[in-house]
């Protein structure tokens, strides 16, 4: 489970240190900066995939994704004394991204290539990555680090050079992660590449999920939901089918769900509700039913990944579908940690009644996002690497 995250010189984010628990709900007004937050953790899984300097330069590059005001804030410009106005800077700057976990830390910078020559000099590099020990980064619990091009991992008392040539576009996860001389990062690579986001299902009239699909065993929905009847089919079969029955009935009482396989194994997706002669087809049913379904058949996963994402969840659901997705949010958070990025008030609230919610609400002061009532004490402890 990840413990803490932090993130510096992203967008709107300055400097910002969180906890995390089982159950995460970030929140905040329009602009606060809950996009932003999304977008960091999902530059860190783009690190185990390959993907992280490509996925800057959709953003339209590292130069564009840097935090634009001063390099401090100081009291007087947050009090109103003096304007808000920038100096030489001190610091080199970098985008630098970091969580911990129970067992193990990892930190990334990223900043702008020192040779003007190339082709490719607006492509972000890697100039750092650390893995260390336990909560808080300290020399003394580096256990592989990565300077530039160099890999180093540490032996005993010793450090051995394990790689001198890394490109600067590849994390070390795609270059070193072997079982026998570096299983750390091996071990955060994996979990990494198991964390699953929810930002797209798909419910127009042409989703594939309104019209019959080939049924394979599905135990993880795909991301925009193509595959839904093959996955509730999957969780009847090998997952919670009680819960599944109860998370259909808690929202439309009454109501049946059911599969229905064609003779050439296309599945599809059929809804008995109470009062009607006949089942609803997908694409019958409205897009809020619809993207219920979808949730449910996301959440009640047969394999649960260590973290599950879900940005805006309450889109195209009425509101009195909300307590119901609301309980089965928190019936997934007992096995699986759960990120939930909303801005629906009956969502929160029902989140908020689960006593391991963690509640990140998100304000802007002088165009920063910071967490609304926490001061810098109350933080969790945290350093990056020089």
């Amino acid at each position: 489970m990840l413990q803490t995250l932090a993130i510096a010189n992203y967008r709107s984010i300055l400097n910002l240190v969180t906890p995390l628990g089982n159950l995460n709900v970030v929140t905040g007004p329009n602009g606060s900066g809950k996009s932003n937050l999304y977008r960091a953790l999902r530059l860190l899984a783009e690190t185990a995939q390959g993907g992280v300097v490509n996925a800057l330069a959709r953003e339209g590059g590292l130069s564009s994704t840097f935090w634009a005001g001063p390099e401090n804030l100081s009291r007087r410009m947050k009090n109103g004394d003096v304007p808000v106005q920038g100096g030489p800077r001190q610091k080199v700057v970098r985008l630098q991204l970091g969580f911990t976990t129970e067992d193990f830390g990892y930190a990334i910078a990223l900043g702008l290539p020192e040779n003007a020559g190339s082709a490719f000099a607006l492509d972000p590099e890697i100039k750092r990555e650390c893995i260390w020990a336990g909560p808080v980064f300290r020399p003394a619990s580096l256990l592989v680090d990565r300077q530039g091009p160099a890999i180093k991992t540490r032996d005993g008392r010793q450090w051995q050079v394990i790689a001198q040539h890394t490109p600067t576009f590849d994390s070390m996860f795609s270059q070193v992660a072997d079982a026998a001389s570096t299983p750390e990062v091996l071990t955060l690579r994996e979990t990494i590449r198991a964390w699953r986001f929810y930002d797209h299902f798909r419910t127009d009239s042409d989703a594939p999920m309104r019209h019959p699909q080939l049924g394979t065993r599905t135990p993880v929905l795909h991301h925009d939901g193509r595959d839904l009847a093959a996955a509730m089919q999957t969780i009847r079969e090998i997952g919670d089918r009680e819960a599944l029955t109860e998370a259909i009935s808690d929202a439309f009482p009454g109501a049946r769900l059911e599969i229905e396989m064609q003779q050439d194994n296309r599945f599809s997706v059929r809804l008995h509700q109470e009062g009607l002669l006949r089942p609803l087809s997908a694409a019958e049913l409205s897009d809020g039913t619809l993207r219920y379904l979808l949730w449910v058949a996301a959440l009640l996963t047969p394999r649960p990944p260590p973290l599950m994402v879900l940005n805006e969840p309450e889109t195209s659901l009425h509101p009195d579908l909300l307590p119901a997705l609301a309980r089965l949010i928190i019936r997934t958070a007992q096995q699986t940690q759960v990120w939930v990025v909303s801005h629906a008030s009956r969502l929160i609230a029902g989140l908020q009644e689960s006593p391991g919610c963690c509640a990140i609400e998100l304000e802007k002061e002088l165009g920063q996002t910071q967490v609304a009532g926490r001061h810098w004490l109350d933080a969790p402890p945290w350093h990056w690497a020089e």
